[in-house]
């Protein structure tokens, strides 16, 4: 899992912070030419005023020309006498140890700046533009959708652009932002479904399960379904699939393994029917969990959506829970919303996960439509079924 995208984001990285450091000596080089143009033109600028002070000495004559250069000088002596004259009692002369301990704070602070500037560097958002396309290129390649690719953009934008960074330090503050932004993806909250189902006063509780054909549905219920049995929680499965050939044999061949009542009605049957007859008989017989396998679809078949929104009618199913292959990438996120927006899903979960080298559904998909993921599908067998962490996918993102 992530391995294509684990690769692809730690090559990114490094490669913007190899542009960041291989701009870094040039702006080194800027920096210490400036205050050495400053000092030589301080050093004009007082040389000019010495030079306007004290005149050539010229013969002494009585001249007009030797008369302004003697009014020059008293001009001159006269302003720094009112310079450093007190002109009024309450005003005190700065003692000489004062005017030391400023001048070498301002020297501490005029060389602060400079060790500052030669041993940090800064990122303008014009250079910021550039260097992201790395990165938006390695996310965008492994299915990450458009929308968390922006909002990683703008993470990192607020954290890197324009703020001094340490040299050599580039690389950790990339990589610690994109961790935070990462785990930001995952802030809806959690849905414990053993707890949720346990804190059920009045049984049963009902999962209505949706999502596109061949997308993991009916082999997720019977994962599921071996989850609840192995926390003592009795399951009754509903076959409301009547669309799909083979649909209701599948079903009950995991009620067979798993030795749980499947409730059916034949092809072409109504489905919403089917998962009222299951509810009644979960009430019935005191079980706890009602699984509603519903028919594929896609968004564009206006007749089954109807159907699927029947089904959601009758059962008022106390979790809708969207299934979507993760390999699918951007296509299963694009799924998922369009699930959402006809009947509302409350969570997600992404089969085929433990084949997914590129992880971008994994990364998107909560993100995007709001709802958590609750299970991941890691292979064929009743027990390969996992629950989300988030902590796990920033392991093996290596963040």
């Amino acid at each position: 899992m992530f391995r294509f995208l684990k690769d692809k984001l730690k090559s990114a990285i490094s490669s913007i912070s190899k542009k960041v450091e291989e701009e870094a000596p040039k702006e080194e080089a800027e920096t210490k030419e400036k205050p050495e143009k400053r000092l030589e033109e301080k050093k004009t600028i007082k040389k000019k005023r010495i030079d306007k002070a004290r005149p050539e000495e010229k013969e002494e004559d009585k001249s007009e020309t030797t008369k302004e250069i003697k009014d020059e000088k008293k001009g001159f002596f006269s302003k720094l006498k009112d310079k450093f004259i007190v002109k009024e009692e309450s005003e005190e002369p700065k003692p000489i140890e004062e005017l030391k301990e400023e001048k070498e704070d301002d020297k501490k602070t005029f060389f602060g700046r400079i060790k500052e500037k030669v041993t940090t560097t800064k990122i303008s958002e014009e250079k910021f533009g550039d260097l992201f396309s790395d990165l938006e290129v390695a996310l965008l390649e492994n299915n990450v959708a458009f929308e968390v690719v922006e909002k990683i953009k703008e993470d990192l934008k607020k954290d890197i652009v324009e703020k001094p960074i340490k040299r050599g330090d580039v690389e950790n503050k990339i990589r610690d932002t994109l961790k935070e932004s990462i785990e930001d993806l995952f802030l809806v909250p959690k849905i414990n479904l053993i707890e949720k189902i346990k804190e059920k006063e009045e049984k049963p509780f009902v999962i209505c399960f949706v999502g596109v054909n061949g997308g993991g549905k009916t082999t997720s219920i019977g994962k599921v379904a071996y989850l609840l049995k192995k926390n003592s929680l009795s399951v009754v499965l509903s076959a409301s699939d009547t669309f799909r050939a083979a649909s209701i044999e599948q079903i009950k061949e995991w009620g067979s393994k798993l030795n749980i009542r499947v409730i059916a009605h034949d092809y072409g049957s109504d489905p919403a029917a089917v998962a009222f007859d299951a509810i009644k008989y979960a009430k019935a017989h005191n079980i706890d969990t009602v699984l509603i396998d519903t028919a594929g679809r896609l968004h564009s078949n206006k007749d089954l959506v109807r159907e699927m929104q029947k089904i959601v009618r009758i059962a008022k199913p106390d979790l809708k829970i969207f299934v979507g292959e993760a390999i699918t990438g951007n296509d299963c996120v694009e799924q998922a919303k369009e699930f959402n927006d006809a009947v509302g899903i409350d969570g997600i979960i992404l089969a085929k996960s433990d084949v997914d080298e590129k992880g971008g559904a994994i990364i998107s998909t909560s993100y995007v439509i709001h709802r958590p993921i609750v299970y991941l599908g890691t292979g064929q067998n009743p027990e390969d079924i996992k629950e989300f962490d988030k902590e796990e996918v920033i392991r093996q993102l290596n963040l």
